[in-house]
């Protein structure tokens, strides 16, 4: 291991514990390489910005942290457990009960209502469905979308479905939060609206946020910005 990798799986660059560590990634897809030694690592309570061209892993980095993926070698640590010896039943519920999701399109349940969208990761945890809708319209008026409560995802416009998918990726207070290119599909005032709601929300609920985006303009709602160009991460926040 390298020591720049050793650095990097005791603390973050931006001082602190981190939460979620990735040391020494590799990860291929048939001969495609796309993650070459790749580390990092984000404290809780702290906005990461994860840039780079297409293609240069970025993306699969994220999927790594977030459980989805299991690097060929390398770790991902959470909370001081290597996440890729769980069980895929064990990462499922891990990315059910401690991570939040947000994606470019939303992916909302078309057939649900915003509030039921919401409510969903609570319903699935066991949560009784009044209850869980509470507390799903408590965040969509945080994320200035309570008048889409009673919406389906085709009748909302993109930066209010964006905010509604925010909500539901925050709704069970996640320890982190991954959001890749979340601004991708919207222009840029419903953009900048979308970071600052999910940047806010996110500090205020205590939860790591790891933003995959291109533009400039998103990633300077990050505390902090690394660089992955072909599967290595440069840059001050390495």
């Amino acid at each position: 291991m390298t020591t720049q990798a050793q650095s990097v799986a005791q603390t973050s660059a931006a001082g602190g514990e981190a939460l979620l560590t990735a040391t020494d990634l590799h990860r291929t897809f048939g001969t495609t390489q796309a993650l070459a030694g790749a580390s990092t690592s984000v404290r809780a309570g702290e906005v990461l910005a994860v840039m780079g061209p297409s293609g240069s892993g970025k993306s699969t980095l994220l999927h790594c942290l977030a459980g989805i993926l299991v690097p060929d070698s390398g770790t991902v640590s959470y909370a001081g457990t290597d996440i890729g010896s769980l069980s895929d039943r064990d990462r499922t519920r891990l990315r059910r009960t401690d991570f939040g999701f947000v994606f470019q399109f939303g992916q909302l349940v078309p057939e649900l209502t915003a509030v039921e969208n919401v409510a969903l990761p609570l319903r699935l945890g066991g949560t009784k469905r009044a209850a869980a809708e509470v507390v799903a319209r408590e965040w969509l008026g945080r994320l200035e979308v309570e008048d889409v409560a009673a919406k389906r995802p085709g009748d909302m416009s993109g930066g209010q479905g964006q905010r509604v998918a925010i909500a539901r990726a925050l709704v069970a207070a996640p320890k982190a939060v991954f959001a890749d290119e979340p601004t991708g599909a919207l222009d840029s005032l419903n953009g900048e609206r979308v970071m600052r709601l999910l940047t806010e929300a996110a500090r205020g609920s205590g939860a790591a946020v790891v933003l995959v985006t291109h533009e400039p303009r998103v990633a300077a709602y990050a505390d902090r910005e690394i660089v992955v160009r072909d599967g290595r991460v440069s840059g001050l926040a390495a």
